[in-house]
């Protein structure tokens, strides 16, 4: 119960926070692990991740903002014996949007390290490389030059001089992340309570946005703090997952003239799932896997209340949400925000029970 009390103050403490939109983003934090941290790589109970999500915002807008992830990742070299041992991921993401379908497709290699401190710490560290890739159909693009008074016409002069084009830029990331755990080991099942505490830095090398000839405009490095929490209630079937991720992006630049100087953008999302267990197995029996239910209510700051819904089923899970859109633009959005989903494979091996875990 101490647990639980520290949990809430801190989630009513930060709902006073204020915020902006920054970088495309997952309201399902917890199914996206390799786009907030790097150093998440491997870093999970199992052998072998793979993730997909797919994410629909804005639909009632009429050109709705479509991204899809794919995340793999797996540990190398894994074993209780083993001190440390290696993290490999590969992520593809691609977001669409507009009438233009301005689109940025994202490609990442991470690599980890983890080091096993204690039997109840564990230490990682990752970085990450790979290319994104800017299209768009900018000849659909229309102007308030094209407006007759009655209607826009597409093929009416606009006035408008900027030659846009595509391009590729390299991206580089890193970060590290730090786990803390405490088990209670039991024959039906084996209570965990454990915090991971995260740091991150998204593309670090600045790369150049070239959407038009001599552009200097660079794309602002991407900060993540992050922290995951589980916490099973002993000799229940209820596991608490406590969450709060705050990301902050770019900064005012002076040397850009102010009416096209961008600010600063932060944001955080916080909230909890509540997961009932449907069925587990035993160390009589020698299952290895369990079944959940879980439902969760979360915050992103002055933006959306997200309700959502996960079920595991084993190694396979499948989560879904929905942004209740709650700014300034609810006008025009009609309280609509995102509908998500993602899937979700963990060959989660060994991981019920602590004694047989390799990590």
């Amino acid at each position: 119960m101490k647990n639980l009390r520290i949990i809430l103050v801190v989630f009513v403490l930060t709902c006073a926070v204020p915020t902006k939109a920054q970088d495309i983003h997952f309201s399902q934090v917890s199914e996206a692990p390799l786009l907030l941290n790097p150093a998440n790589t491997g870093f999970f109970p199992g052998y072998f991740r793979a993730i997909v999500n797919y994410r629909n915002q804005w639909a009632s807008m009429g050109q709705a903002f479509k991204t899809v992830n794919l995340s793999v990742d797996a540990g190398l070299f894994k074993s209780k014996r083993r001190k440390a041992f290696l993290g490999l991921g590969f992520v593809l993401y691609q977001d669409k949007a507009g009438s233009a379908k301005i689109t940025r497709t994202h490609a990442m290699v991470n690599l980890s390290g983890l080091v096993k401190l204690s039997k109840k710490s564990v230490l990682c560290a990752g970085l990450y490389g790979g290319a994104i890739g800017n299209t768009a159909n900018y000849s659909s693009l229309t102007y308030a030059s094209q407006f007759d008074g009655n209607a826009i016409i597409p093929a009416a002069p606009s006035g408008e001089n900027a030659v846009f084009r595509n391009f590729t830029t390299t991206d580089l990331g890193m970060g590290v992340a730090y786990e803390l755990s405490k088990v209670i080991i039991d024959t039906d099942h084996d209570d965990v309570t454990k915090l991971r505490i995260g740091l991150a830095a998204y593309h670090v090398n600045k790369p150049k946005q070239e959407f038009s000839a001599g552009a200097v405009y660079r794309l602002p490095v991407r900060y993540v703090l992050s922290l995951f929490s589980n916490i099973d209630f002993e000799d229940t079937r209820f596991t608490l997952t406590p969450t709060f991720i705050l990301q902050k992006q770019g900064k005012k630049d002076k040397s850009i003239p102010a009416d096209y100087r961008i600010r600063g953008a932060y944001e955080f999302v916080t909230g909890s799932y509540l997961k009932v267990r449907l069925a587990t197995g035993t160390k009589t029996t020698g299952e290895k896997t369990q079944n959940a239910l879980g439902f969760g209510l979360f915050y992103r700051s002055k933006d959306a209340l997200i309700p959502k819904l996960i079920l595991e089923l084993g190694d396979y899970a499948i989560g879904m949400s929905y942004d209740v859109n709650i700014s300034g633009y609810k006008t025009a959005s009609k309280s609509n925000g995102g509908f998500e989903i993602s899937l979700r494979y963990n060959r989660l091996a060994n991981s019920l029970f602590d004694t047989r875990s390799e990590f």
